[in-house]
């Protein structure tokens, strides 16, 4: 007890220093007037109100490093990191989203995948972020974060197995949807289509590595999200338990200017997600989400954060969702075809890095083409090799749903569909050609 009341009583006094107030009141010393618990906040004698998590009382600034023609800031630094090679890896990874986003995007509208999320416009938040991390670092996910296993050697062919729910997938035996990846290999928890819920899981798997004394002090939770997601209670439940148990988890926020048809400025009041930082008590940063090198820099200052103080660490990246939310998403119904047209050219994350890269006389047009070439290639030769690959057995739909003896409900359910297999899966033709997709035409479950 008296430990807890000794860091609120620590953290209650480091918030203060940090928040000053304008024009601030006549104080009086706290002696005199009795003791306020859990805090050492002045006393003073005049109301007034405040509106800002800032010394100065405005908004909190986005940290930048290269300008939209891909120059170096005054002042800015490059991360210590950067070498040409390095800086070829990084872009060659932020062209590969959108080659891989232009392909099954329309192979969705063809009717050959079920689902699809791109990336567009936010692959420099993706990438950057995940170059940041350790590669055993946990993530956790929303649904554009494709990039991060790629970074981690996922693989274009794994990308499409999952996609198509081939028996190939790792992921899930194609029990999941399209882009819901997960690979216990490279440290990425399984992505659920339930908006938020992996906020909270990640201050747990935070909590967990702290616990472990082999990963405690080397590696950090991860757990992406939309600005939309931050509107969810499980935000708040993530963030409180990650700064108050504590737990190291990284919490990032894309801040991508949509909650699918809403607007930000219609979510939210306050500044943006990086003003609820301070009010958990955590180090928190915004940073230009279309700066790949202050992406880089802001995320591995935030590990390092993390790690240091066992606690959460907040970052608000400023991006925005040039792609529709989803194929289920017509963003033109709410916003102007143009302003996307403007996004597009005006704020581009690739073309910032590659103009950068030319002037470090790292890239030359003729790279630039060949690149596009080489990835357009290995992601259509993928496609059509996922395409004729078969699903797993059927029976696998049930198989290692639950570990241990098999529960009696996943049992009933085989039973009915091996009913109705031996009903209608030789006589109606649907059927029969959807069982023609699976490696054993569902054989296994007709023995049943």
């Amino acid at each position: 007890m008296l430990r807890s009341v000794r860091s609120l009583h620590i953290r209650s006094q480091t918030l203060v220093k940090g928040r000053g107030l304008a024009n601030a009141a006549p104080k009086f010393p706290a002696q005199s007037q009795g003791h306020l618990p859990t805090s050492n906040s002045p006393l003073v004698s005049k109301l007034q109100f405040f509106n800002s998590v800032t010394s100065e009382s405005g908004q909190i600034p986005t940290y930048r490093v290269l300008d939209g023609m891909g120059k170096l800031i005054d002042g800015a630094e490059v991360p210590d990191a950067l070498s040409e090679d390095f800086a070829r890896r990084l872009y060659e990874n932020m062209q590969l989203l959108p080659t891989l986003d232009n392909l099954l995007y329309n192979v969705q509208r063809q009717g050959k995948i079920s689902f699809y999320v791109t990336s567009y416009g936010e692959e420099a938040t993706i990438i950057g972020s995940a170059a940041a991390l350790a590669p055993d670092d946990e993530v956790l996910g929303q649904y554009r974060e494709m990039g991060v296993l790629l970074w981690r050697g996922f693989g274009v062919n794994s990308v499409m197995a999952q996609c198509f729910g081939n028996q190939e997938d790792k992921s899930g035996k194609g029990r999941q949807m399209p882009m819901h990846f997960g690979s216990p290999e490279l440290h990425f928890h399984t992505i659920s289509s339930t908006l938020a819920t992996q906020i909270p899981h990640a201050a747990g798997v935070g909590y967990a590595l702290k616990r472990d004394p082999s990963r405690r002090g080397k590696n950090v939770a991860v757990v992406y999200f939309g600005e939309g997601a931050a509107s969810e209670g499980d935000f708040h439940a993530g963030m409180l338990l990650a700064s108050t148990i504590p737990a190291p988890t990284v919490f990032i926020a894309r801040n991508n200017g949509f909650a699918i048809s809403t607007p930000a400025s219609e979510q939210f009041y306050g500044d943006g997600i990086a003003a609820r930082g301070p009010g958990y008590g955590v180090d928190t940063v915004r940073v230009d989400g279309n700066d790949i090198l202050a992406v880089l820099n802001a995320v591995k200052e935030a590990r390092r954060r993390c790690l240091e103080s066992g606690r959460a660490v907040l970052i608000e990246a400023m991006t925005y969702r040039v792609g529709h939310h989803s194929t289920s998403d017509d963003s033109f119904a709410y916003r102007g075809r143009q302003e996307v047209e403007d996004r597009k050219k005006i704020d581009n994350p690739i073309t910032r890095f590659r103009l950068f890269m030319e002037s470090q006389g790292w890239w030359s047009s003729d790279e630039e083409e060949e690149l596009k070439r080489r990835l357009k290639k290995d992601v259509l030769e993928a496609f059509k090799r996922a395409e004729g690959v078969k699903r797993h057995q059927l029976k696998e739909l049930f198989s290692d749903v639950y570990g241990g003896q098999e529960p009696w409900n996943i049992k009933e359910q085989r039973e009915e569909l091996a009913s109705l297999l031996k009903k209608y899966g030789e006589v109606w033709e649907p059927w029969r050609n959807e069982l023609g997709n699976f490696q054993d035409k569902g054989q296994e479950l007709f023995k049943e």
